[in-house]
Parts: C-alpha cells; structure tokens; sequence
C-alpha cells in the first residue's frame, strides 16, 4: 500500500464518487480506479462495491 493510494481511498470515501475523488485529487479517473484496483488486488479484498 502506498500513501497515494491511501490518500486516493479516503477522496473515494469523502465524495463518494470516483470521478469527483479524482477530480479532487487532481488525477484522471482510470489513474484513480487504477491504483485503487491494484491495491484490492494486492490485498485480496474488495474495498469499493462498483455496482
């Protein structure tokens, strides 16, 4: 796990949008979602449901 990818779970969690969380973060939306998914992966676990 990384800071950024840490930093990059509380914007999801915060605005409760991915595109908004990137926004806010000033990265594109498949660089978030991205990052995010490398980290469920890494992990083992699902952290956002996408549905």
């Amino acid at each position: 796990m990384t800071l950024t990818q840490l930093k990059y779970i509380i914007a999801v969690d915060r605005y409760r949008h991915f595109a908004t969380a990137a926004e806010k973060s000033y990265v594109t939306q498949p660089t978030l979602s991205m990052q995010i998914h490398k980290l469920e992966e890494e992990l083992g676990i699902t952290i956002f449901d996408r549905s």
